[in-house]
């Protein structure tokens, strides 16, 4: 079968158009409900609070391909503008103050994908044209519309460590049996509404040596695309990781480079998550055996956009 055909019937699988209705822009954060959130919250017991999102640095994982560049922070008010001088301090009563701003793609680091981030045969989820989207940004689908929404259950599949490596080596296909084994092993069972975090280990190799450089362009481990049908059947709400593109690279189908994205984002619905900080949480959780916990991570409520930089709380 063709890299093509198995794309698409693998798609055709997974749809998800119409489930939710002709106008639904969230796929399958819909299955969060204020029942999952609740019983999410009963997850937290220990007060312990995890940081899942990497630092907005210009020492970032950006190459610059794709025109992805790292975040670009500096002042436009700073401690050489404060008033020093006795006519300055007359004038401004001695007051003085800092300000700063940011230039950043919304997707150069810890981030949700949107569901008007992919494309498949000229279509985003749940059927919206690709023209929908704009030099303005995304009249269907976009980030702001899950504001309210990306919170609940977290569990960690922390395949790495099941597996004994620090790291899966780059290239590595994650697969369903890995998933299954993995989450046997740490007793957790994975179930509708959750908010999946796999573990590769690949950002360990970066933050080891203190160095990005190549982290976007090196192979890295990450999921197959013939986990799709297993996390369509567990009716997950949204999958994250902690490599670039949550999905295995090179890729399995050579005809995209992307088949996990065109699976999940434009036909499943499902929301991607991407460059995720999760060893400090990953080391805990070996610790106290408890892989499940409140996740709280919603997006910047940008207008329009096709994807949001985020700094997600797992609580335990």
């Amino acid at each position: 079968m063709s890299d093509e055909a198995t794309l698409r019937a693998l798609a055709m699988k997974v749809r998800n158009w119409g489930r939710w209705g002709p106008d639904d822009e969230i796929g399958t954060l819909n299955y969060i409900t204020p029942d999952t959130i609740a019983a999410a919250g009963r997850l937290v017991t220990t007060g312990k609070v995890f940081a899942l999102g990497i630092p907005l640095d210009r020492q970032g994982p950006q190459s610059g391909t794709r025109q992805r560049f790292n975040p670009i922070h500096t002042m436009f008010r700073d401690g050489g503008d404060a008033p020093r001088t006795p006519a300055q301090v007359a004038e401004m009563q001695g007051y003085g103050g800092s300000d700063d701003w940011i230039v950043m793609p919304l997707q150069c680091a810890t981030q949700w994908d949107s569901l008007a981030h992919i494309f498949y045969e000229g279509k985003m989820y749940n059927g919206y044209d690709a023209t929908l989207v704009t030099s303005s940004g995304a009249a269907k689908n976009s980030i702001d519309k899950t504001r309210d929404k990306i919170v609940g259950r977290g569990v960690l599949l922390d395949v790495a460590r099941h597996k004994g490596v620090r790291a899966l080596e780059p290239g590595y296909a994650i697969t369903v049996a890995d998933l299954e084994a993995t989450a046997a092993a740490a007793r957790v069972t994975v179930q509708r509404g959750d908010l999946l975090l796999i573990r590769t280990g690949h950002m360990s190799r970066y933050l080891d040596k203190n160095d990005w450089r190549h982290f976007d362009l090196d192979p890295f481990p990450g999921v197959s695309v013939h986990t799709t049908a297993w996390m369509h059947d567990r009716q997950i709400a949204a999958v994250a990781s902690d490599n670039y593109a949550v999905e295995v690279r090179p890729s399995e189908l050579p005809a995209f480079r992307n088949p996990f994205h065109v699976v999940a984002i434009p036909n499943m619905g499902l929301t991607l998550g991407e460059i995720f900080f999760l060893e400090e949480l990953a080391a805990d959780c070996a610790t106290d055996g408890r892989y499940a916990f409140l996740l709280v991570a919603p997006p910047l409520p940008v207008k329009r956009a096709v994807g949001t930089p985020i700094n997600p709380y797992a609580l335990k």
